[in-house]
C-alpha cells in the first residue's frame, strides 16, 4: 500500500505546496503544505520501511524542493515542479516499504 500512497503524498506535497504559495501569494503557506505532507509521508515510510528509508525519502523530497528553484530558471516554474515531482515519486515508490 505504501508503494502507492507515499509517491502520491510526495507528489501532492510538492505540487500542492507550489500551488498554494502561488495562489495565496505567501510563500510560507506553500512551505506549511510542503512540510505537513512531507512529514506524513516520512511517518508512513518509517512505519513500514524503517528509519533509513524514511530519511532517504525525506532527503529526496527536500532536494527536489531545493532543485526546483534553479531548475525553474531554465524550464519555467510549473515544468520544474513537475520534473522534480516525477523524480521524487520514483524514489518514494522504490523506498516506501521493505
Amino acid at each position: 500500500m505504501n508503494r502507492v500512497v507515499v509517491p502520491v503524498l510526495t507528489s501532492a506535497g510538492l505540487i500542492g505546496g507550489f500551488a498554494t504559495a502561488r495562489a495565496t501569494g505567501a510563500r510560507w503557506s506553500g512551505g506549511v503544505v510542503l512540510a505537513a505532507v512531507g512529514a506524513t509521508a516520512a511517518t508512513l515510510v518509517a512505519q513500514r520501511g524503517g528509519a533509513l528509508r524514511a530519511t532517504a525519502v525525506t532527503g529526496a523530497y527536500v532536494v527536489a524542493f531545493a532543485a526546483s528553484h534553479p531548475l525553474a530558471k531554465r524550464l519555467g516554474a510549473w515544468p520544474s515542479v513537475l520534473a522534480v515531482t516525477a523524480g521524487t515519486a520514483v524514489v518514494a515508490a522504490a523506498l516506501a516499504e521493505r
